[in-house]
């Protein structure tokens, strides 16, 4: 393997070697801590305009597979791993991971110390930096990384967006029957999705529930979306500054009231402002799948996956937006609902499975408030 560099802004530098393709790319750069799942990683558009590093060692030891993939290409703009396996053992892969991160034109780095630049990025907050595996002085790199700018006020939505609405049918994969919902939960119910970056597991547990579903572009107007006379819309995940997606909210701002809500990630991070709060950025974020959430209302707490470099500031919200729940870690805002619309949000990835079925009702929840007639967009 040829030799690769990651250069963060500061000007540390970890040397590797390439295991993806040839090339130079910058970004954010973040860490996740999940232990397994990096092709749900790869392919979850929220890490748009990232460079992610794995904490977990042992990476590629399950190739790849069509099953897992969370969108139709990995947005991420670099993989950095410690030790890169590249001979699958697993039933289910159909190619190594490095075959697949050289088709999609992924600059990939193996050898690093990961633990060191998790610990560093934790201390220092993440920052922009690049990988490379392109031989050149070093001087020269840090001063183009120091340059690259911050995830602070971009709107990445519109790079992660369908172009126009269509139709989803796929439901969850058949290895899932243990977490196969009542179908009648959701049967006769129309869901608008708003497609800020959607994970293709969202609406696989919308169809699973029995609904059917229109997927949207973010940029699509109230007016449009209600429109097609939806019985509840969901806000998607997606990456960037949620601030920074103005359309978003306002589209958002004109739903509220009109029809039952439900966000997820970025959405609830866009949902939060078009309520009246604010966002701001957190020092490293919450990227993993063994993130704890307590639900203040039943005491119960949950593991969870999440992505986010963002979150609401609970001092912002109004007088009719209360926090239903919290990260236990750092206490940040995890959950919040309106108590004057059919309005609800979790920061967190219900539909990704980790504890493994924590959070899978709050799709019941959402489709059984969209049932109950509170507000209706056929009104």
């Amino acid at each position: 393997m040829k030799p690769a560099w990651l250069i963060l802004r500061d000007g540390t530098t970890f040397e590797g070697h390439s295991f993806g393709a040839a090339g130079e790319v910058a970004g954010e750069v973040v860490f996740n801590t999940s232990m397994t799942g990096y092709q749900e990683v790869l392919t979850d558009p929220s890490y748009a305009g990232q460079i992610v590093a794995m904490t977990s060692v042992h990476i590629g030891n399950v190739g790849v597979n069509p099953e897992d993939v969370e969108s139709v290409r990995p947005y991420l703009r670099g993989f950095v791993v410690r030790d890169y396996c590249a001979h699958p053992s697993n039933w289910r892969a159909t190619l190594p991971l490095h075959h697949y991160l050289i088709q999609h034109d992924i600059v990939a780095v193996t050898g690093i110390d990961t633990r060191a630049l998790t610990r560093h990025l934790r201390e220092d907050g993440t920052m922009p930096g690049i990988v490379t595996t392109r031989a050149q002085d070093l001087t020269g790199l840090v001063a183009r990384a120091r340059v690259v700018p911050a995830m602070d006020g971009q709107d990445l939505v519109e790079t992660v967006t369908c172009r126009k609405p269509y139709e989803w049918e796929e439901t969850t994969h058949p290895l899932m029957t243990d977490a196969q919902p009542d179908r009648e939960i959701g049967q006769g119910l129309h869901i608008v999705v708003y497609d800020f970056g959607v994970k293709l597991n969202i609406l696989r547990s919308l169809v699973a529930c029995g609904a059917k579903v229109t997927v949207v572009p973010a940029a699509t107007p109230a007016a449009d979306a209600l429109a097609r006379r939806p019985d509840g819309v969901l806000l998607s995940n997606g990456p960037g500054d949620p601030a920074a997606v103005t359309g978003g909210i306002a589209s958002v701002r004109g739903l509220i009231g009109r029809v039952p809500l439900f966000g997820i990630c970025l959405g609830h991070q866009i949902l939060g402002l078009a309520l009246g709060g604010r966002t701001f950025k957190l020092k490293f974020g919450h990227r993993g799948a063994n993130q704890p959430v307590k639900d203040m209302r039943t005491g119960r707490v949950a593991i969870t996956a999440q992505n986010h470099g963002f979150a609401v500031d609970p001092d912002s919200l109004p007088s009719n937006v209360a926090i239903t729940h919290y990260h236990l870690n750092d206490q940040t805002v995890e959950g919040l609902v309106s108590t004057s619309d059919p309005v609800f949000s979790c920061q967190y990835h219900p539909e990704a499975s980790p504890g493994p079925h924590d959070t899978h009702n709050l799709f019941g929840e959402f489709l059984t408030l969209c049932r109950s007639g509170q507000t209706s967009s056929r009104s």
